[in-house]
């Protein structure tokens, strides 16, 4: 069975949906001002594996993400600039010309490091309605008040705020989160806007009248809305980076629950940051790490989704050029690996051995999805007594999960290989006119011919004899070559 760390009981349980066989599953989508970092899409690669491996183990997954093109300001919280008018001004463009281009950039990103679409896309621009219901019935059943113009969430009414972290109501200083500044409008210090009108509204480009006034909504009340809408009261997963936790996810369950009158999601699955030498990636900072710019400097962004599956999610993962070099080393030899398993005429699957197999790698994503230790039982596989079409059968089935390339990038190595070996072959060597420096080559061949035979006695004994005479060789990438002592 597989179990799941649970962010707000902070301890690992085992997974049991609302109903039976069926998963409910929501992702916070991006914010579509810029392109997303790679740390954003590590969470997106830990998501899209918690839905693949949740499908491979028979459950019917409907999955939901949210498109940010309004209401998302610059601090996270109620304050700042909106950043999608920021990404507009910044271009100088529309808000919705620049959702649209960094939301296919966002996709393509995510077609390249093989993260499946969700079932449902919704950009919250396109829920104003839903928005202003809620709202309403909120503010109808005492949760929700009006206050210079804007619609506050009243946290003093719930019996508890804080799910992720162990705070007292004291605790929210203002400034304890980087960019917060007092709003004079709240009753309390953790309250937080479901709608904004003219407290902001001076340069909102995207506008809507409501029952409180023109403007727009909080970033918090979407995900709920989104999430309510196509999957019901009852929410089996929420996902998100470890950075949405607070106030995202908190202000989310508050405002759900309190409209519901109901527990609303049951797990919260937290991805911990990427982090760099000089700490957490973050587009703030001004430069980032995107998929294309990996691409640029020669990167597979699939060897980046390898990366990031040899460390356990709930851990921070620490990017280096130097790592990402490493994970492209570790990938190739894994291919040639594979690759090197040669499947023989007539021979079938090995239907217990298979089985075997397959059970480690279960067990390693009902771990808490130990994708690390998932990616260990593929080189189980290789090691394995099984034959080659077993070997093969095992980690097709693995990658319908860990999503890799696997048999794909091994057969093209193959086929490459192949190649490269019928050129050789058929490349006649042209020895020199010089009688002694065609013995020395022809010496030279002959060594050769003796390792590839692995008779590897007798390419030292040439070796030998070439150096009593003077003759110095020296192995290369591009073959061998000899000077005189």
């Amino acid at each position: 069975m597989l179990k799941l760390y649970n962010s707000a009981s902070r301890k690992r349980e085992d997974f049991v949906p609302h109903e039976p066989g069926k998963v409910s599953m929501y992702t916070c989508g991006p914010t579509v001002y810029h392109f997303a970092h790679i740390g954003n899409l590590r969470t997106y690669i830990m998501e899209d594996i918690l839905d693949r491996y949740l499908r491979y183990s028979g459950y019917d997954v409907k999955r939901v993400m949210n498109i940010t093109d309004v209401g998302h300001l610059s601090s996270d919280g109620d304050t700042g600039e909106d950043k999608m008018l920021k990404g507009a001004k910044r271009e100088k463009k529309t808000v919705m010309e620049i959702a649209q281009y960094y939301t296919d950039c966002f996709f393509a990103d995510c077609e390249k490091l093989h993260i499946r679409r969700p079932d449902v896309i919704e950009p919250a621009t396109q829920c104003i309605d839903e928005f202003i219901k809620v709202i309403a019935a909120l503010i109808e059943k005492g949760f929700a008040y009006e206050a210079g113009g804007n619609i506050y969430f009243d946290t003093s009414k719930l019996k508890q705020y804080y799910i992720f972290n162990d705070f007292s109501s004291e605790d929210l200083a203002v400034g304890v989160r980087e960019g917060v500044e007092e709003d004079g409008n709240k009753k309390n210090k953790a309250d937080f806007v479901l709608w904004f009108t003219k407290s902001k509204f001076e340069d909102q480009e995207l506008k809507w009248d409501s029952p409180w006034g023109v403007g727009y909504p909080g970033w918090h009340i979407e995900c709920s809305c989104i999430s309510m809408k196509h999957l019901g009261e009852y929410l089996d997963i929420h996902c998100g980076g470890i950075d949405n936790a607070f106030p995202h996810h908190t202000n989310e369950i508050a405002q759900s629950e309190a409209y519901v009158g109901h527990a609303w999601c049951k797990y919260w699955m937290h991805v911990l940051h990427l982090n760099t030498d000089s700490g957490k990636m973050s587009k703030s900072k001004g430069e980032f790490l995107t998929v294309s710019l990996l691409e640029e400097k020669g990167y597979n962004p699939v060897v980046y989704r390898f990366f990031c599956l040899q460390s356990h999610y709930r851990r921070s993962l620490v990017f280096s050029w130097e790592n990402l070099d490493n994970a492209t080393v570790a990938y190739r030899k894994l291919i040639a690996r594979i690759a090197a398993q040669k499947v023989k005429e007539n021979e079938t699957v090995e239907a217990e051995k298979l089985e075997a197999l397959k059970a480690k790698f279960v067990a390693a994503l009902d771990n808490d999805l130990n994708t690390s230790l998932a990616i260990t039982a593929i080189y189980d596989v290789l090691k394995s007594d099984a034959n080659a079409t077993t070997k093969r059968a095992a980690i097709a089935d693995f990658d319908t999960v860990l999503c890799l390339d696997l048999l794909r990038a091994a057969d093209a190595y193959a086929e490459e290989e192949t190649k490269k070996a019928a050129a050789a072959a058929n490349t006649v060597r042209v020895y020199s006119d010089d009688p002694e420096i065609r013995a020395i080559e022809e010496a030279i061949d002959a060594r050769a011919a003796a390792k590839k035979a692995k008779n590897y006695a007798e390419a030292d004994r040439i070796r030998a004899e070439l150096l009593a005479k003077g003759i110095v060789l020296t192995d290369t990438p591009n073959g061998t070559t000899f000077e005189r002592k």
